[in-house]
Order: C-alpha cells, then sequence, then structure tokens
C-alpha cells in the first residue's frame, strides 16, 4: 500500500470518528434537552395553582366591602378576586366604586388617573367588562353570570415577582387569555392588595345583542 493510500485511509478514519463523536454529542444534547425540558414542565405544572373565589352577593359600598370575609385581604387570590367584583359597581355607583378600590390598593391611594383610566374605559355602555370575570358569562349570554359570583384565580410558576410581589391572573369568558392582577404584601400585618388590576379593563369580545354580526 503506496503513501497515497495510507493519507486517505487515515483522513477517512479521522473523518469517521469525528462524524460518530458528533452523533453521540448530538444524541447526547437532544436527550438532555428533552430530559431538562420535561423536568422544567413537571415544574411548572406542579406550580400551577387554580382557585375559584365565589361571593354570594357583591359589596355595593365600601361598608359591604368591609363587611366581607375576604376584605382580611390575607389571602391574595381572594383579594384578587375581589377587584372584578368591585369594578362591576362602576356603572352604577361611581364613588362608591372608587373608594372600594382604593381600599383595595392599602396603602397605594387611587389616583386621579387610575379613575380617568376607568372612566375611559368603561365608555360605550362596556359594563359587561367586569361582569365577564364571572363564572358562566359568555358573550352569547350577554355576559349573564351564573349564581353564586364565582370568579376563577390562578398562580403559575412566574406568578411570584419578589418577597412581597405576586402577578395572578384571572379568567374572563370573553377573552381568550387570563389577564393580571399585581398584588403587594404588607409585611406588618401580613396583608395583600390590589395594586395593579387596568389590564383587567382591556376590551374583550362584545355581547351577542351588541353584535351586529352576531
Amino acid at each position: 500500500m503506496g503513501l497515497f493510500d495510507s493519507l486517505r485511509r487515515g483522513v477517512e478514519q479521522s473523518a469517521k470518528n469525528a462524524v460518530n463523536r458528533g452523533i453521540r454529542q448530538g444524541v447526547n444534547n437532544a436527550v438532555n434537552g428533552a430530559v431538562n425540558s420535561a423536568a422544567q414542565g413537571i415544574q411548572n405544572a406542579a406550580s400551577n395553582k387554580v382557585r375559584e373565589i365565589s361571593f354570594q352577593r357583591l359589596p355595593q359600598n365600601l361598608q359591604e366591602l368591609q363587611a366581607m370575609p375576604e376584605a382580611s385581604m390575607t389571602d391574595p387570590f381572594a383579594v384578587a378576586a375581589l377587584v372584578p367584583a368591585v369594578l362591576n359597581v362602576f356603572h352604577t355607583n361611581r364613588e362608591e366604586c372608587y373608594r372600594m378600590l382604593d381600599f383595595l390598593n392599602g396603602p397605594a391611594d387611587l389616583s386621579g388617573m387610575d379613575q380617568q383610566f376607568i372612566r375611559d374605559q368603561s365608555m360605550d355602555g362596556r359594563d359587561y367588562v367586569a361582569r365577564s370575570y364571572f363564572k358562566g358569562a359568555t358573550p352569547d349570554n350577554n355576559y349573564t353570570p351564573t349564581m353564586p359570583y364565582t370568579v376563577t384565580v390562578m398562580q403559575n410558576a412566574y406568578s411570584k415577582t419578589g418577597e412581597t410581589y405576586l402577578q395572578l391572573w384571572l379568567y374572563s369568558g370573553g377573552a381568550d387569555h387570563p389577564r393580571e392582577v399585581q398584588l403587594r404584601q404588607k409585611p406588618s400585618t401580613g396583608q395583600w392588595f390590589a395594586t395593579g388590576w387596568r389590564g383587567l379593563l382591556s376590551g374583550i369580545r362584545v355581547p351577542k345583542e351588541a353584535d351586529p354580526w352576531a
């Protein structure tokens, strides 16, 4: 065998070895990736938590809100569920709606900008937006909830954003994705307050009775 043949076979063998190493590495990477992805999925699923918070009746003013057991503000899921319950009052009593939201905000006072935002988002008779967060309310039934008033609240793997901060999501019968409520805890009392809720007032599908294409 000539020198050229020896060199060629040496190059071929080196190439085969490199290919085999690449295949093994690729397989190992793929397996490790799949395992890690599955582990992350299991971890995320374990972190997900869905609760239904029910109210026999909705508060119509600050005094009624403060008399509710959920007004202890120690359960962040209940606090989040109270937000659409309070927003539902806007179209019948704006001032009481503002007072109740101010209570839910805790040390973070409800600002004039917050009030203006609610007014802007509630124009054109969109009183159904807050109702859409109650179970059973859909565009087809003009957002008529089933009784008792029930709000579905979700926590996931990304809800905890700090020692005293939490993001929870509320399901709406008129939206494709749940909407966020931001909460902050007051360590001295252990209470949770709803400091970010504007996303709940984003547009949703119009009720059937108001849809010209229905």
